[in-house]
């Protein structure tokens, strides 16, 4: 798996993420807060199975090949 979602991505993938995940722990906006998991592991992973379809990638080339090591 090549990494594809480039610094800022992930940064904002893992605030996210774990907002949403904070928000359904403290049961301010429902089960459907648990969909955070989703942006935290594709930052956490750096891979974002989405932009693999579409193409789209958020990172240097050379942290792309980093990753693939």
């Amino acid at each position: 798996m090549k990494a594809n979602v480039g610094s800022l991505d992930r940064a904002l993938r893992l605030v996210a993420g774990a907002i949403l995940i904070l928000l359904a722990l403290m049961q301010v906006i429902g089960p459907w807060g648990w969909i955070g998991i989703v942006p935290l592991l594709t930052g956490v992973f750096r891979f974002c199975p989405a932009y693999s379809l579409l193409g789209v990638r958020t990172c240097k080339a050379d942290m792309a090949q980093d990753s693939a090591h």
